[in-house]
């Protein structure tokens, strides 16, 4: 007897085993999408499931989360119910009820700015601590949304703030601006502090080391300087491709690298390429650079996004309704910094307009910033751009060939075409010569498993991210 058929029995059976099927729709769900990605979609929902097994009806809590399932999931949730019952399943999605929300309400922070990734600059009148170590302690892991874009850098990250000058060392975190790299040195320089309060702990932006080296020479005081950098426990320094061209900068950082290392003592480096992509850098410091562990932190994928715009905004004691950060995060893809800015000008639009936050007010809000996104990149744009960096044709984008030198780009456009536009599968494969959409889709997969895996194809990603976004 199947399942459907046990459900055709008892009244009490049959609520039973209705309530079963989603539960274990649920539960498979669960094992094969990514966490994030079930937590944010999968597991809010709640569903009916009718007597015979023949409709279920989900409910979902807003209008972009119900065409965003319908448009990813929706055929995946069909599949699985109709696996688990055993017959054919119709599958509708309605809008949950909704409870009264509380009124949002802005309340500026003290200094009237949002909390950014970079620290801000500490005085002369900072606390001792703040001098010696230059770190923001608002800057931890605690406050770092975790994502798939991140969480390798922060695992990293983590285990080197726990076992300083064992594994990973140097550690060297490389990405675009505002992506989080600044916040992650801060938290492993914080949770350091926390653990083993007596170590010697200093952050710096590369200018900084260039200035210091300056001013050793100038005043002859490189005994001072060597005994300040050579002492360190640990040394978290942002941006080295800022030593490029800088010959007596390097020699003097090599020096330092080399001192720590024979201590024990653990080096952390941010910058906005992989090791073997910084310019006018000997090569000796590049190989030190390399003989660690090299992470990328990635934009933030949609639901990374999300989360990062729901806490930035009760960090600011305001609440963002779900369906407005995903309207936001939907429109704003490519760093922390510029969700931050797109924040910050919704909730000062709701301030002085007295008007509660809503998608209209974020759309008014943000008029600029999504006429410009959507005058710039298009799908037609990201096929010009990609055929132009891998030097073939655009007609190739659409053309039946299939060599590895028109596949390959093809698939990276099909990507940044997902990525960097409105558009879905079906639509993106019409662009494409008239391809299925399970055909955009592999691409997709393919070219984002790759990503994670080969520094150069991602380092080529982030030029022609770059370049499409202006």
């Amino acid at each position: 007897m199947t399942e459907g058929q046990h459900a055709t029995s008892a009244s009490g059976d049959r609520q039973e085993t209705t309530h079963d099927v989603w539960q274990t729709c649920i539960e498979q769900l669960a094992q094969e999408l990514p966490e994030q990605q079930f937590n944010t979609w999968i597991k809010p929902l709640s569903a009916v499931v009718a007597g015979d097994m023949s409709k279920v009806t989900i409910f979902v809590g807003n209008r972009f989360k119900l065409d965003w399932i319908r448009a990813q999931y929706s055929a995946r949730i069909s599949a699985r119910l109709e696996k688990i019952v055993g017959q054919h399943v119709s599958l509708e999605l309605a809008l949950a009820p909704r409870e009264p929300q509380a009124k949002s309400v802005f309340v500026p922070s003290v200094n009237g700015k949002m909390p950014i990734e970079e620290p801000a600059d500490l005085g002369e009148d900072a606390a001792p601590a703040g001098l010696r170590n230059r770190l923001n302690s608002v800057l931890s892991f605690e406050t770092l949304v975790e994502g798939s874009a991140n969480r390798m850098a922060r695992a990293a990250a983590m285990h080197v703030s726990d076992m300083p000058g064992h594994l990973y060392n140097p550690l060297f975190i490389y990405g675009g601006v505002g992506l989080g790299k600044t916040h992650l040195m801060h938290a492993i320089g914080n949770r350091l502090l926390v653990n083993k309060p007596g170590s010697k702990v200093l952050y710096i932006h590369a200018e900084q080391f260039v200035s210091d080296v300056v001013k050793a020479y100038q005043r002859k005081t490189f005994d001072e300087f060597k005994n300040h950098y050579h002492s360190l426990d640990l040394l978290l320094i942002d941006d080295v491709q800022f030593f490029a061209n800088k010959e007596r900068t390097q020699e003097e950082f090599f020096n330092a690298f080399e001192a720590l290392l024979a201590k024990k003592s653990h080096i952390v480096m941010t910058s906005d390429t992989y090791p073997k992509g910084l310019t006018d850098i000997h090569e000796r410091l590049v190989s030190r650079f390399d003989s660690g562990l090299t992470v990328a932190i990635e934009p933030p994928e949609l639901e990374m996004r999300v989360a990062i715009l729901i806490n930035k905004a009760r960090a600011e004691l305001s609440e963002m309704p779900e369906e407005v950060a995903f309207f936001v995060a939907k429109n704003v893809r490519s760093n922390v910094r510029e969700l931050e800015g797109a924040l910050r000008k919704i909730l000062a639009y709701s301030r002085f307009n007295q008007k509660d936050i809503s998608i209209a007010l974020a759309r008014e809000a943000l008029r600029d910033l999504l006429s410009i996104q959507n005058r710039q990149i298009s799908v037609e744009n990201i096929q010009k751009t990609v055929a132009d960096y891998y030097k073939i044709k655009v007609a190739d984008m659409y053309s039946k060939k299939r060599p590895a030198s028109i596949a390959k780009p093809r698939q990276i456009a099909m990507y940044l075409a997902k990525e960097l536009t409105q558009k879905s599968l079906p639509e993106i494969g019409e662009l494409f010569g008239g391809r299925d959409h399970t055909t955009v889709l592999h691409a997709v997969r393919k070219i984002s498993a790759e990503r994670q895996q080969l520094t150069e194809l991602n380092q080529q990603l982030h030029v022609l991210e770059q370049t499409l976004k202006g």
